[in-house]
């Protein structure tokens, strides 16, 4: 009940209008730059988060969520910049709020990055930019 709250006080909850930019876009993006949206748990779903050996960045939110609309830009950017380097992970947590514990977020968008050791090493809630989450994609894979 108070998960749902923290969401509701993080995002409008107004529907996505079919065919709108993000809605189009991301789905864009699973089908030609390889983004991954988990549609089940991570543990039974053919991708496993983190990505085993690759520098991940798990970005949760959902399609009605506005700052995380913000974000998809942003997002297929880096996966076209990143591509075969890192990997860039949308869990629509609204669609699959069995997420909400595996990842144990208290509001949307959340961003969560991993080492290529599947390591956690940094968080973030709310809107993040580009250049900020390229320099902690570049800080991983330096390491």
């Amino acid at each position: 009940m108070l998960t749902g709250t923290l969401f509701l006080a993080s995002c409008d909850s107004a529907e996505t209008p079919k065919g709108s930019v993000f809605e189009t876009e991301l789905a864009s993006s699973r089908q030609t730059t390889g983004a991954t949206e988990v549609p089940g748990t991570a543990q039974k779903n053919d991708i496993q988060v983190p990505v085993p050996g690759m520098v991940t960045m798990v970005d949760l939110g959902a399609k009605s969520c506005i700052p995380c609309k913000m974000m998809t830009p942003i997002l297929e950017e880096l996966e076209k910049e990143y591509k075969d380097r890192a990997a860039i992970v949308f869990i629509d947590v609204w669609k699959r709020p069995d997420q909400t514990p595996l990842f144990g977020i208290k509001a949307i968008p959340t961003q969560i990055f991993y080492d290529k050791n599947g390591k956690e090493v940094r968080r973030h809630e709310g809107f993040m930019d580009k250049q900020s989450i390229s320099a902690i994609l570049e800080r991983l894979l330096k390491e």
